[in-house]
């Protein structure tokens, strides 16, 4: 998903199979396949080597420079990032080495990488500013499939669960693509603009739209179960942990909603718009709001709402937070930051150059993120 000034989301299920990049039934897989990760939440709960109590001592492994603006948030599986980059004359895909930044492929046409990519039996799925879905080879770059949506973008990013790719597009529509074929299995409209991307739990998929409410669809059939209007836009994608939808909106507000019929748990209220996506971990709720000087991160009570602690980042707070092994990790503008998720205390942080940061990816002791001037950056222990 993009938002006003280019941010970009994925969002994945967590009740998917055993998939490529995912995690095995009993296993731990310390990947980032998707945006929301396989579990809804943002939260790599796989993470053992990164900690409070080391990660101040975190150093650049390696910045690869593209040629154009990286908002799309990094993928991470088997190895391998997969990353977009828009570019001034044509956009990119690229897979590069998880551990030299090394280039491994690139895929590229006159509209692709409008959204971040989701891996999934071995198959890179990204949306378009040109309106299509590709599927792409994760080991070599080609070109599986395409979908044409009836909008002019698609800036939602996909979740695969269970053979199906769920996305948004600028059309107002929510499809269910065959994620082998391409072949369209249903379609959901809303009111409008679709960037939210969709959130897939327990066969049913979640998303936001533009006309300002959150759907909660069937995912085998597209039916619509509940829905619950906000106050205003919704460009944040959901997150879903123990039965509760967390979802922020254009009015200002952190949502959270019975994720069964759609009513009211509670909601908080922050200073300014909320593009960001939340992150769930150890319930808490963690999520961004605001530019300049109102800029913060919050942490709430993810069953009351009650405010934890915020951060004050002095500058925009669209990136959406990750958290892993106790430490929670966000872009602000052209920092990343690295706070103790239970004080939020700063721990780390890193200039990343001109520009919105993306959302950043933890997996195997390392941190991922994109910068708007173009490098894709890769963060380790010294």
């Amino acid at each position: 998903m993009k938002r006003f000034s280019i941010s970009l989301l994925i969002l994945c299920a967590c009740f998917v199979p055993v998939a490529w990049g995912q995690q095995p039934a009993g296993k731990c897989s310390n990947s980032w396949a998707e945006f929301h990760r396989y579990n809804m939440q943002r939260w790599n709960r796989c993470e053992k080597v990164l900690n409070v109590k080391n990660v101040g001592n975190l150093g650049l492994k390696w910045s690869y420079a593209t040629s154009g603006y990286v908002t799309s948030s990094p993928a991470v599986a088997n190895g391998v990032v997969y990353v977009g980059s828009d570019e001034s004359d044509n956009n990119y895909v690229y897979a590069l080495n998880a551990s030299t930044g090394a280039v491994l492929w690139t895929y590229t046409n006159d509209g692709v990488a409008g959204s971040s990519a989701a891996v999934a039996n071995g198959v890179v799925y990204v949306g378009s500013d040109d309106g299509n879905l590709y599927a792409l080879n994760a080991l070599t770059g080609a070109l599986l499939w395409s979908y044409a949506t009836g909008g002019s973008q698609v800036w939602s990013s996909p979740a695969v669960a269970n053979g199906v790719v769920y996305v948004g597009s600028y059309d107002g529509n929510v499809y269910a693509l065959n994620a082998s074929t391409g072949a369209l299995l249903w379609t959901y409209t809303t009111g409008f603009i679709v960037r939210s991307s969709p959130a897939v739990a327990n066969g049913v998929v979640y998303v936001g739209s533009w006309d300002g409410s959150v759907y909660a669809l069937k995912a085998n059939t597209g039916a619509k179960l509940w829905s619950y209007t906000t106050g205003g836009q919704v460009d944040s994608s959901p997150a879903v942990a123990n039965g509760v939808v967390y979802v922020g909106s254009d009015d200002h507000n952190v949502y959270a909603l019975d994720a069964k019929t759609g009513a009211l748990l509670w909601s908080y209220t922050t200073r300014y718009e909320i593009y960001a996506s939340p992150a769930v971990a150890n319930g808490v709720v963690y999520v961004g709001s605001g530019v300049g000087h109102t800029a913060k991160l919050y942490a709430l009570n993810a069953s009351t709402g009650a405010l934890l602690w915020s951060y004050a980042t002095g500058s925009r707070a669209e990136s959406s937070p990750a958290v892993a092994n106790g430490v929670v990790y966000f872009g602000a503008y052209d920092i990343l930051y690295a706070l103790n998720a239970s004080t939020g205390a700063l721990l780390w942080s890193y200039g990343l150059g001109y520009g919105e940061s993306s959302s950043p990816a933890v997996a195997n002791g390392v941190v991922y993120i994109g910068s708007w001037d173009g490098p894709v950056f890769a963060f380790g222990l010294k």
